[in-house]
This record gives structure tokens, sequence and C-alpha cells, in this order.
């Protein structure tokens, strides 16, 4: 099924500039990896060395953060958005 994920302004330099791209998964991490092989480089951006998602990098979908459901075996609904959101510090 085909989901939209948006990539944050910090990625687009992998995406070719662009801020939102569909891809074909019916899970979270099939999205994830799908947009990964798509535009190579995205994948070590947001994985960490085990395949889980960077502490600083968040994902949403429905504007349900993913680690309080299950994570990158959330499942996806055919036209639904997943959102990249990198985590912002400073003081």
């Amino acid at each position: 099924m085909s989901v939209s994920v948006r990539v944050p302004t910090q990625l687009r330099n992998l995406t070719g500039g662009e801020g939102q791209i569909s891809v074909e998964a019916a899970t979270v991490g099939e999205a994830l990896k799908a947009l990964d092989a798509a535009h190579p480089g995205v994948g070590e951006r947001i994985f960490d060395e085990s395949g889980g998602l960077r502490r600083f990098v968040n994902v949403f979908v429905a504007d349900e953060d993913v680690r309080f459901q299950q994570g990158l075996d959330t499942v996806v609904q055919e036209g639904q958005t997943i959102s990249i959101v990198p985590a912002v510090a400073g003081g």
C-alpha cells in the first residue's frame, strides 16, 4: 500500500530536495527501508547499528510517536503519512 514519508530539511539533500516521498509499505520499518532504497544514505542517518531508530530521530504516524506504538513494526494504512522528525536541542 502507498504511504507518504515526510522528510525533514536535514535529509532533503539525500532526496533531491523532495520533502515528501511516496513508498509502498505495510509497516513503518518497511517504509523507511523503502525510502533508503530509493534514496541511499537516508538509512544510515535514521537507523542505528542494530537497525533501530537513532535516539535523536522521532517518527510519527498520524501524530503518534511510533516508540509508543509498535516501533518500526507499527502498521500503516493506505494513504497515511509518516513523519521523520529530528530531535531539537538547544538552550
